[in-house]
């Protein structure tokens, strides 16, 4: 992923934030020839430094992707963060100046790793259960797995396939605007907030957040 220096993002906490907020994956991997991708939503593993060492979550047994996952085959993660178009009508040194051109704003992560599957219907279970207990975690009635009848979720062992990427590199970009001046920080991020577009809107939110921070 090409990152210019303004906009790399390395730290182990917003990376992992990141990948919380947009866990939903864009898997790509090499076999045979071709390129193949699947889309998961992964849960991040930290070592006692806080790093992310491993993704963890599962595939529909029905798709192919798995069966190109030979044990130890490198695979791409790809995880999007909000995003969005800022016209140059946002920053203020418009007025002044007028060399100023269309741009796009976005929250990217990307994880290269060597992927480990598990294909037995008895050791899947453990795979869906921490995804749903993180995903349901925040919520005022989390719903657990357990909830379902056994039956039905034995059943669901034998439709999914677990997998585990254990990483190699990890890297973010955050392009927020932090590349401009002040007065044009303040003139996207508003512009942005007043949209009435989510992604937008998300993207306001990413650039105060991440202003405070600073």
């Amino acid at each position: 992923m090409y990152r210019p220096g303004a906009f790399v993002e390395d730290d182990p906490a917003q990376l992992a934030a990141l990948i919380g907020a947009s866990p939903l994956a864009s898997l790509v991997v090499h076999a045979e020839g071709r390129l193949l991708a699947a889309h998961a939503p992964l849960l991040a593993e930290h070592g006692a430094d806080g790093r992310i060492t491993a993704l963890v979550g599962h595939v529909a047994r029905a798709n192919p992707f798995w069966q190109a996952l030979t044990e130890g085959a490198e695979v791409l993660a790809i995880f999007t963060g909000p995003d969005a178009y800022v016209s140059p009508s946002m920053y203020p040194s418009k007025q002044v100046h007028g060399r100023t051109v269309p741009t796009w704003n976005y929250a990217r992560v990307e994880a290269r790793g060597r992927a480990c599957v598990e294909s037995d219907p008895a050791r899947v279970r453990p795979y869906f259960e921490r995804l749903t207990e993180a995903l349901e975690r925040d919520r005022s009635e989390p719903w657990a797995v357990d909830d379902a009848p056994e039956p039905y979720i034995e059943k669901l062992q034998h439709a999914l396939v677990g997998l585990r990427i254990e990483i190699d590199d990890i890297r973010g970009a955050l392009k927020m605007s932090q590349n401009r001046s002040a007065d044009d920080f303040a003139g996207v991020r508003d512009g942005l907030a007043a949209s009435s577009s989510l992604s937008d809107r998300a993207v306001s939110a990413l650039m105060t957040h991440n202003a405070r921070l600073d």
